[in-house]
């Protein structure tokens, strides 16, 4: 900081650009609570006058100060005092915080307070600039914005502090706005366009931050760009303000379009040598962001690496991020962070690399070797870097190479020898550089981009709307350039609220559009490096988004491309190496989120829809057959349902049942998203997306996945009802209606089986009549209608016996021992429920011997009913099936309760509980309840017993299911008065 190199300063300093902070002889002061701070703030911005009680108590509280508003106040300044007055053996301070009638000074001198030192800093380079000496005004501001190390009074409290917060922010984007003009002065334009771009998206209303753009992008030769920067300025202007822009954006506009000369970059000649000795060394870094948020563990390692520059040989970093995930913000803070460390100069180039024209090195040596005081370079590239080399070979300077395009760009701009160091960024990782250290830049974790969020927003709109501002900062991925034009969005509207702006966010198909302010837009950055792909490259980024799942293993990838795995690796590898697509597990790929949307606008752009529907195709090709033979290992006995489409391949080779569980464990969000991207193309296409569906489901749906499961099945239905399709509208409706009784909705689910039989031949048995059938027979009778339930059973089991299906027929035997327990015929359910597990056990069926268990279990009582409950429980455990073992424990911790073992079945109604939770299943959490609430009753814990069986009493009656009643005649018990069941 600047205030503490001069050794005619005080002992004693303060900061309050940045964190609060004090220091005595060097060591830092703890200043204590932050209403503490907030006094100390209050009268250190008061620059020695007196502050009265009273202001001092609004300052802290504004309107609704505390009743013991004053004595708390007291307390503070005393505490102050001991802290910034200590007593020393040798002599006694005078008095520093002293009391003023009724208030308060502190009178420091003022070179002590950072804030006064920018001030006379910024107040020399003013009379600098004036005088004609621009050189020395740059390098003013320079000095006068480093002491920034953060937000202006971080943490600081009350009204006083939130209103010299925007007073000094404001004052530093003023400065930084000087800053920018005084480098276009000294010809500094291309050193400048990264952080007006910053700058500009952080104030998108400052119209001399767009001038000094434009100035900087046209003296760059981006004219183009420049012209953009106006219109995207004026339609801003008019949306938000109801304005055009004002003189000086409307004629730098003219004079561009006019390419007036006086734009060019002025001849500045070499500084004048002082007599007091040589120039001032290069400081050539852009300014550190105010904001900076999060990256802790980075900055520290990348700090340690860059201050141990001692060794052999030149130390080289390097940055590796996706477009916009902040390696040049994080590059130039850590570069600040450690400038001290570097007392010959700092070096800065943009080398463009993402863009069409990147620097040629020639030009950049060139530059650098004006900075280092060399008035005539040498013409080749040998030469210069030769002579580089030399200059730097006794000097310890750090050099931060911007935004390179590969290795090949930065090699000549290495020095040679140790005590220097290279800090290089890019969107490629720069494995060329031999003893390179490699660092990969990520994305913001959700707590860090939500604090950049509320620095740019301001922390009480974000305190306002919490839900909003998460939703916020993870439809933007969390990615920091993401974060910085949606806050900046934000912070202009003031009409806006945080919830408006997630709303336009939620929808996918505009947020790259949401995501764009002035010329700063996501995608626009990520453009740069799709730019860089080669065509097969460029092709496989685009076909791999079309399935949008969380990731891509590596057989899916080749399916989708159509070439061989080996090709397929190598093509993803390289979009990787380009940072377009991420590896954290061999063999799988995965997007961030809004380069899958990029990537998915390309195939819009191009339109080539029948490339993208054979390659959903060709992977669908793939995951059929591989799921047909994952069910034929779980389930090895049942026949497989007729399908509307041939298998092509063989599919991926799964050896054992669990390996098979292991594949659609990790695979079930794949598939789901290949049926997605199937379900509205062409009749092929939905067909194997319908053929995708059923045997997915017919291993059982998973309830987390319903909303999706659900979308899907609609849209083939919306596309076969259009067509006439009736084969795949019967199968829709059983898929659909499959879903429904896993998720709950046992009354959408009759309807979506009886629109299922619409379809279908009555009098043509087959195995999806045999499955609509049962499961329809399944849920009337959960609807306590067991008589037309009996009725449905018996057609599916005259169905398994025309299709000659006996495993089928044992599961709806074992179906009918529930609709026959609940008529009354107690002694033939379990008789059927036996049939059904003794046919199980003769099968290599595992689900189904799960099945019929549980059904045994149910219908026989008490004590009876527990090892087989038992046994159905494991079996479910072992075949990963957490829905089914969470309604396996409810009725086992039932069982245990008719046997006395109130303690383990309040431990398995807990478990069944957290599993019903955990799936999404309403009935499963009604099961649990009721009997957790019986359990904990005659455990003697009346109140929990209670609430429990309340809340189960609430989902029977939702779900509409007989066990309701029971429930109700529990809770009656409870109550001295009849208990009133709420209406449903």
């Amino acid at each position: 900081m600047e205030f503490l190199e001069t050794p005619q300063n005080p002992a004693l300093r303060f900061q309050v650009l940045g964190p609060v902070q004090a220091w005595l002889d060097g060591k830092p002061l703890s200043l204590g609570s932050p209403q503490q701070q907030a006094v100390l703030t209050t009268l250190l911005l008061h620059s020695g006058r007196p502050v009265t009680t009273q202001d001092l108590v609004n300052a802290l509280w504004g309107e609704r100060p505390p009743a013991q508003a004053v004595a708390a106040l007291r307390t503070y300044v005393s505490r102050l005092r001991s802290v910034i007055e200590p007593r020393r053996e040798v002599r006694r301070p005078a008095e520093l915080l002293v009391s003023v009638a009724d208030g308060y000074a502190l009178r420091i001198p003022g070179e002590a307070l950072d804030l006064t030192v920018f001030e006379r800093l910024a107040g020399e380079a003013a009379a600098a600039r004036t005088a004609g000496d621009k050189r020395e005004a740059h390098r003013l501001l320079v000095r006068a914005l480093d002491l920034f190390s953060g937000r202006p009074l971080t943490g600081i409290p009350g009204p006083y502090a939130d209103a010299q917060r925007l007073r000094l922010a404001e004052r530093q984007v003023a400065a930084a706005e000087e800053l920018c003009a005084a480098a276009l002065d000294i010809g500094l334009h291309a050193e400048i366009v990264g952080e007006l771009n910053n700058l500009t998206a952080e104030h998108p209303l400052r119209e001399r931050l767009r001038e000094l753009l434009m100035l900087a992008l046209y003296r760059c030769g981006r004219q183009a760009e420049a012209l953009g920067v106006y219109t995207d300025t004026r339609k801003l202007l008019i949306e938000e303000l109801g304005v055009e822009p004002g003189a000086g954006l409307s004629a730098m506009h003219t004079r561009i379009l006019a390419a007036d000369p006086d734009l060019a970059p002025p001849a500045v000649s070499a500084p004048a040598a002082r007599e007091e000795g040589p120039a001032a060394p290069p400081a050539q870094l852009p300014a550190d962001v105010s904001d900076f948020s999060g990256r802790t563990e980075l900055v520290g390692d990348l700090s340690t690496v860059l201050m141990n520059a001692t060794g052999q040989a030149v130390v080289v970093t390097s940055l590796a991020g996706i477009g916009g995930v902040g390696k040049t913000t994080l590059a130039v803070h850590v570069a600040h962070r450690v400038r001290a460390e570097f007392p010959d100069g700092q070096l800065y180039v943009d080398l463009r690399g993402a863009g069409a024209s990147p620097a040629d090195p020639v030009g950049v040596l060139g530059d650098f070797l004006h900075a280092l005081g060399v008035t005539e370079s040498p013409d080749s590239l040998e030469q210069r870097a030769a002579l580089y080399r030399s200059l730097l070979a006794s000097r310890r300077m750090l050099i931060l190479l911007d935004n390179a395009r590969d290795a090949d760009q930065i090699r000549p701009l290495i020095p040679g020898v140790s005590g220097c160091a290279v800090l290089a960024t890019s969107r490629s990782r720069l494995a060329g550089i031999p003893g390179a250290q490699l660092f990969d830049v990520e994305e913001l974790t959700p707590q860090e981009a939500l604090a950049l969020f509320s620095a740019i927003v301001g922390e009480q709109r974000v305190a306002a709307e919490p839900e909003a501002a998460m939703a916020v900062v993870t439809a933007c991925g969390f990615l920091p350039l993401a974060v910085r034009i949606a806050a900046a969005r934000l912070a202009s509207r003031p009409r806006w609220s945080v919830s408006d702006l997630a709303s336009r966010l939620a929808d996918q198909r505009r947020r790259l559009d949401e995501l764009q302010l002035g010329n700063l837009a996501v995608e626009t950055t990520i453009g740069l490096g799709y730019g860089q792909l080669s065509v097969p490259e460029a092709r496989a980024f685009r076909l791999l988004a079309l399935i949008d799942s969380p990731d891509i293993p590596l057989a899916s990838a080749a399916a989708l491309l159509g070439v061989d795995e080996y090709t397929a690796e190598d093509l993803a590898e390289a979009l990787v190496e380009a940072n377009m697509l991420e590896c954290f597990t061999p063999g799988r790929y995965r997007y961030h989120d809004l380069l899958r949307l990029y990537a998915q606008r390309q195939n819009e752009r191009i339109g080539d829809t029948e490339e993208q529907e054979r390659a959903v195709r060709r992977l669908l090709d793939l995951l059929i057959p591989t799921l047909r033979t994952a069910t034929q290992l779980i389930e090895p006995d049942d026949p497989l349902p007729e399908l509307l489409t041939t298998p092509v391949s063989a599919g991926i080779g799964l050896p054992t049942s669990g390996s098979a569980q292991d594949w659609l464990r990790t695979e079930g969000a794949l598939l789901l998203s290949a049926a997605a991207a199937a379900a509205d193309g062409p009749r092929a296409s939905r067909h194997a997306a319908m053929d995708l569906m059923i045997l997915l489901y017919g291993l059982g749906p998973d309830p987390t996945h319903g909303p999706q499961g659900r979308q899907i099945l609609e849209t083939i239905g919306g596309e076969a009802e259009r067509c006439g399709d009736r084969a795949a509208l019967a199968r829709v409706h059983v898929a659909l209606g499959t879903l429904q009784s896993v998720t709950s909705d046992f009354q959408g689910s009759e309807q979506s089986f009886r629109r299922s039989l619409e379809h279908q031949a009555p009098d043509e048995p087959t195995f999806l009549l045999l499955a609509t059938a049962n499961m329809l027979g399944v849920i009337l009778n959960l609807g306590n209608r067991p008589a037309e339930a009996l009725q449905f059973l018996e057609q599916a089991r005259a169905t398994s016996r025309a299709v000659a299906a006996p495993i089928l027929e044992a599961r709806v035997v074992s179906n009918m021992a529930r609709v026959q327990h609940r008529l009354g015929m107690t002694e033939t359910a379990i008789r059927s429920a036996g049939e059904g597990v003794a046919a199980a056990r003769q099968s290599n069926s595992g689900p189904l011997l799960a099945q019929t268990l549980y059904q045994l279990g149910v219908v026989l009582a008490g004590g009876e009913a527990v090892p087989h409950l038992r046994e159905a429980h494991r079996l479910y455990r072992s075949q990963q099936n957490p829905l089914w073992e969470g309604f396996t424990l409810a009725r086992l911790a039932s069982a245990l309760l008719v046997a006395d073992q109130h303690a383990e079945a309040a431990s398995a109604a807990g478990e069944s509980l957290a599993l019903g939770q955990e799936m999404d299943s309403a009935y499963c959490q009604g099961l649990a309840n009721a009997a957790l609430g019986e359990a904990l009753l005659a455990l003697a814990q009346p109140a929990r017993g209670l609430a429990c069986l309340q809340e189960a009493h609430a989902i029977f009656t939702r779900l509409g299911v007989p066990e309701a009643s029971p429930v109700a005649d529990l809770i009656s018990q409870q109550h001295t008065e009849p208990f009133s069941p709420p209406a449903p």
